[in-house]
């Protein structure tokens, strides 16, 4: 069933919807929430609160992806997640987002930029990167995933990835200070 079928049956409020947007997304939503959050049982609760969301966000939204529109919800419910997990108690693993912190830092970037500015400028400098490096910085940044995962899925190896990881960082912030966003 393509994506234009289940936003419909969802749209229509059919419980078909949710049965199969799971069976199409269930997978991938997993995989966000589990490289975000490291555990299973959180993982699982986010996918269902993702469910959930989708559920109560269509209708009234009718998103142009399906899968983009998920993607997006199910990373910032366990992204929330997260960020409630580790307030209490600080974790020793890292997220992902931090090592953007040289690219991204001095000044709070909500002062120096609007979101949508900053995502219309990653979206057109990852346009401009080749294909593998922006796949990789997606897979790292957006996804959540780890180094060794990317490697694997890549054919390359742990320090290649590193390697192409900081090259992009480093683009990115002459890009973004090309663009008078204090960085």
């Amino acid at each position: 069933m393509n994506d234009t079928e289940i936003t419909a049956l969802l749209f229509s409020n059919n419980p078909k919807g949710l049965e199969k947007l799971s069976k199409k997304y269930g997978r991938l939503i997993f995989t966000i929430a589990g490289n975000v959050l490291s555990n299973r049982e959180d993982a699982e609760e986010c996918v269902n609160d993702t469910y959930l969301a989708v559920k109560n966000r269509i209708p009234p939204q009718k998103p142009a992806s399906l899968c983009a529109f998920v993607c997006r919800i199910a990373r910032n419910i366990s992204l929330s997640k997260r960020r409630k997990m580790t307030a209490a108690k600080r974790s020793a693993k890292t997220v992902p987002l931090t090592e953007l912190e040289g690219v991204l830092c001095g000044e709070p970037i909500e002062n120096a930029v609007s979101a949508k500015q900053l995502g219309t400028l990653l979206d057109e400098f990852l346009s401009k990167t080749d294909e593998e490096s922006a796949a990789i910085f997606v897979r790292r940044y957006w996804f959540s995933s780890s180094v060794k995962d990317i490697s694997r899925d890549f054919g390359m190896s742990e320090d290649t990835v590193y390697q192409k990881l900081s090259r992009t960082r480093k683009k990115l912030k002459a890009y973004l200070e090309e663009r008078g966003v204090n960085v």
